[in-house]
């Protein structure tokens, strides 16, 4: 099965070995790194969970059934947060051509696998759902949300 971003309601910046995604619509933000972040970027490359499971292995040291395990439990994970959803298995391409996984794949020697985690944080929610420069009207002026009072 294929999965897509939920853009442009999720966001996202790759660090290194680590990937910061935020989704604009709860406030969240969450952080992959290693084994994590290889499998946001297969799934930004469109690649399938088998292709997923595929890289993995071909990247990390480990039992191929705990990883295939792990790659679906994560991509779960990541559906029930509203970062990705099912796609009609065309990948994202933001214009480019589509990677496909063994472009996202890690370089050098295997190293030992460690089950991904995706650590929620929620402590800057607030902050995160103000949007002032995007609550705006027709001509660009910030207006109130439907159903908010403002001091006129």
């Amino acid at each position: 099965m294929n999965f897509k971003i939920n853009k442009p309601q999720v966001v996202h910046e790759v660090f290194d070995d680590e990937v910061v995604v935020v989704n604009l619509d709860t406030g969240n933000y969450y952080s992959l790194d290693g084994v994590g972040a290889l499998i946001w970027r297969c799934l930004e490359a469109g690649s399938s969970t088998s292709e997923i499971v595929h890289t993995v292995n071909e990247s990390y040291e480990g039992n191929e059934a705990l990883i295939e395990r792990a790659v679906n439990e994560l991509v779960g994970e990541l559906q029930q947060e509203t970062l990705i959803s099912a796609s009609d298995g065309i990948a994202q391409t933001n214009g480019t051509e589509s990677q496909d996984s063994s472009d996202v794949a890690t370089s050098g020697a295997k190293v030992p696998f460690k089950t991904p985690v995706l650590t929620r944080f929620t402590d800057m929610q607030e902050l995160l759902l103000l949007d002032p420069v995007h609550d705006v009207d027709a001509t660009g002026w910030p207006s109130a949300k439907p159903g908010i009072v403002t001091g006129d």
